[in-house]
């Protein structure tokens, strides 16, 4: 396979059709201090299509909607924008929401004490004189949840809602602007498997309506399943636009990384050996319910060389599981946790870290980073022992973060970055330079992949990988199973807060696994 060169394609004159297309880009650049963070890209999109576009964190997607959605003003960046053909100017996003241009970022804008009907119309609320017309707000939105299929009640407040409900409410909340562009980020990052499946319906159906769909994601089994064509940024440049009917996986893969990924898990053959963690009898309560089960008397083992898989639907427990072991869930709890064969008691973080535990939680950017202080101070914050006494040494923090942030091959302008200015990849680096900083017997990874790119995902895998040839306890938690059947040795199954199967990765797939997530015994 001819690898396509990004420059080339980046500095490519479009040929102009405009009547085919609804939204063009032509020679965009925008630059941070520092960084190019897109470099001429021309891109173009056509009525009502649904239009993938991928690439590896920091090749410039993020930056590429927030430029079409009116985020980053006309002004800010070199180009032009094209919408029908015509030269645009969005200065805002209000100006691109009126022009019918819709984003639905990654992290949901809706206010949870709010309810539905006034999330959907925040801001454009139906009035007379001033006075907000509530009857018709709420036949409107009644109008918009029944033409998606959503059986939500307008009044109800979104708090209430699971996370792929809020993600519909988002929708409703476009097509209330009447957006005939509507830019989707990382929409199915936090769904089950059938809300996921649900939302795609309803983007088809909105394209049977005339709705174009700019597509992005790192789940490329879904991206294969939905687009009619499929776009790659590189380094923030255009690498190529091809139709479904010309790609595969491995063609998107080589698209965004200009390699071919031989082997997407890298799970390597290992011997395990003595039993280094074990959980016994082990129950949790609801903390809003005392009398509620979320763990029901759970035991398992993980071994020294081997990696363990923890597989379940949305719901299941396995969160609130390790959370409790690590001492961050507020129900009470009962049973035993043993580390290298002594039991340990643990009521908190700092217990946690003490005995050889670490948690990479499933929400980096809420509960693994402080995404307002710098790639150093994260890495370093799980362990300011090792680098105070009482005052701070300076230098002793930027030397070991420098190391760790090389190791992990954090790709950061200096360790004095902010780390909310990272990639996702990169961040989830950074909270594993963290935990590796303590020295951890045992490593549990919630989700550890989540919304990250495939180069970063095979990155982090060989992390993984390393980790365990070092005598390192690791344990795995993922809702794709394709991750936890290509990196464990063994998976064990939860539903309901229960275990119903603790299975050798010989005997395991997926179909088994659903089986036993599903309530099979």
């Amino acid at each position: 396979m001819k690898e396509v060169s990004a420059k080339e394609n980046s500095a490519k004159k479009p040929v102009s059709h405009s009547g085919d297309y609804i939204l063009e880009t032509r020679n965009v650049k925008k630059s941070f201090p520092g960084v190019m963070a897109l470099n001429n890209v021309n891109l173009k999109f056509k009525k009502g299509e649904i239009h993938a576009l991928c690439g590896e964190n920091g090749a410039g997607k993020s930056t590429l909607i927030k430029i079409l959605s009116g985020v980053y003003p006309s002004g800010s960046y070199e180009g032009e924008i094209l919408l029908n053909g015509e030269k645009v100017e969005l200065s805002n996003i209000d100006d691109a929401e009126q022009r019918g241009i819709v984003c639905i970022h990654q992290e949901l804008a809706l206010v949870g004490e709010l309810t539905v009907q006034e999330n959907i119309f925040l801001g454009n609320e139906p009035n007379v004189a001033g006075i907000i017309k509530w009857d018709i707000m709420y036949s409107r939105t009644k109008a918009l949840l029944d033409e998606l299929g959503l059986n939500i009640k307008p009044d109800e407040q979104v708090k209430n809602l699971g996370i792929g409900q809020q993600q519909l409410v988002e929708i409703a909340k476009a097509l209330s602007k009447n957006a005939k562009i509507l830019i989707l980020d990382e929409p199915t990052s936090a769904l089950t498997e059938r809300e996921s499946e649900t939302l795609l319906k309803i983007i088809r159906q909105l394209q049977k309506k005339g709705v174009t769909s700019i597509y992005i994601s790192h789940k490329l089994d879904e991206v294969l399943e939905i687009a009619g064509s499929v776009s790659a940024l590189r380094d923030g440049q255009y690498v190529d636009t091809k139709s479904r009917k010309e790609i595969d996986k491995d063609t998107i893969i080589y698209m965004m990384v200009g390699r071919k990924l031989e082997k997407l898990y890298p799970r390597k053959e290992r011997m395990k050996s003595e039993c280094g963690f074990e959980v016994r009898n082990f129950t949790v309560y609801d903390p809003d319910v005392p009398t509620k089960k979320v763990i029901d008397n759970v035991n398992f083992k993980a071994f020294k060389g081997e990696i363990l898989g923890i597989a379940g639907l949305m719901g299941a427990g396995r969160t609130e599981m390790v959370s409790s072991i690590f001492g961050v869930y507020e129900g009470k709890q009962q049973g035993d946790v043993l580390i290298e064969g002594k039991s340990v008691k643990i009521k908190n973080a700092v217990d946690a870290i003490h005995h050889g535990l670490g948690l990479i939680s499933e929400d980096r950017k809420s509960e693994g980073l402080v995404l307002n202080m710098t790639v150093k101070e994260n890495i370093t914050m799980a362990s300011l022992g090792k680098v105070s006494n009482f005052v701070m040494d300076n230098n002793k923090e930027s030397s070991i973060a420098t190391q760790y942030s090389k190791d992990l091959n954090v790709k950061a302008p200096t360790i004095e970055s902010v780390v909310g200015n990272l990639s996702g990849g990169n961040q989830q680096k950074v909270v594993i330079g963290k935990w590796l900083m303590t020295n951890p017997k045992v490593l549990i990874l919630d989700e550890p992949t989540r919304g990250i790119d495939i180069g970063a995902k095979f990155e982090i895998y060989e992390i993984i990988n390393k980790l365990v040839d070092e005598g390192v306890i690791v344990i795995i938690i993922s809702s794709e199973l394709e991750e936890v059947l290509g990196m464990s040795d063994r998976v064990i199954v939860m539903t309901e807060g229960k275990l119903t199967a603790d299975l050798n990765i010989q005997d395991a797939t997926q179909e088994k696994i659903i089986y036993y997530a599903t309530g099979g015994v």
